[in-house]
């Protein structure tokens, strides 16, 4: 997987991982705050595994694998409209490259759990974190940390690699993309970094954002699908 940067942040920049992965939490959040922050696409990254797709949403081409910077907060967001099965690892690999090119401050990963169906309608968040510092922090804002639990994806990857890191899980349904779940974890964000964004406008626009997220993730894995199928017929050939 190739980095591409056109543009270097400045020194010390926060870096929000969120791809799509349960409940689609980190790609509803990240989509989020790049829409609401302002955000200015620097860089994004390619590979040959993946699919020769490109989105166009509003007379604007949407890359599947895109770096985001908001110069304000010095913040960086990485988002994924597209499919990362099979991609996790060079994923995790690119995110850590691109951490030590620029020199971050922190890596945080936001990602969706399971939960049970009476509590998701207000779902909690949950962070892992074995800073001392940060655990602090965290409980002071009333979140719990995650003792239990399975972990996919791209997080899985990270979690793996990293040795300190902010992962931030928030409770949510599977089977669809969650509104909620990824305002929760906004709301979080909002706190812990002070951006003062205001995470209403993603629950009360929730059909319409999620139907967009969907349809851009459906396109792109029926693409990954049908390549996939021709490459397994010219093998068979």
């Amino acid at each position: 997987m190739k980095l591409e940067l056109w543009k270097k942040p400045k020194k010390g920049a926060v870096i929000i991982e969120g791809f799509a992965g349960f409940g689609l939490v980190g790609t509803i959040a990240s989509e989020f705050l790049v829409d609401h922050l302002g955000a200015e696409q620097i860089g994004k990254l390619t590979s040959d595994k993946i699919p020769a797709i490109i989105a166009i949403h509003e007379g604007e081409v949407v890359e599947p694998y895109a770096i985001f910077y908001n110069e304000k907060h010095n913040l960086i967001i990485l988002r994924a409209i597209g499919s990362v099965s099979g991609l996790e690892w060079d994923i995790a690999e690119s995110t850590l490259n691109l951490a030590k090119e620029i020199g971050a401050k922190e890596i945080i990963s936001i990602e969706g759990v399971g939960g049970l169906k009476d509590k998701i309608e207000n779902p909690k968040v949950f962070y892992y974190s074995n800073n001392p510092q940060k655990q602090k922090n965290f409980e002071k804002m009333g979140l719990k940390q995650m003792k239990e639990g399975i972990i996919v994806g791209v997080t899985a990857s990270l979690l793996s690699k990293l040795k300190e890191a902010t992962f931030l899980f928030a409770e949510s349904y599977a089977d669809f993309p969650d509104s909620k779940a990824g305002a929760k974890i906004v709301e979080v964000l909002d706190k812990y970094l002070g951006l003062k964004v205001d995470y209403k406008p993603l629950i009360s626009k929730a059909n319409q954002f999620e139907s967009k997220i969907k349809q851009l993730l459906a396109k792109g894995i029926e693409t990954r699908k049908e390549k996939e199928i021709k490459e397994s017929e010219n093998y068979i050939g």
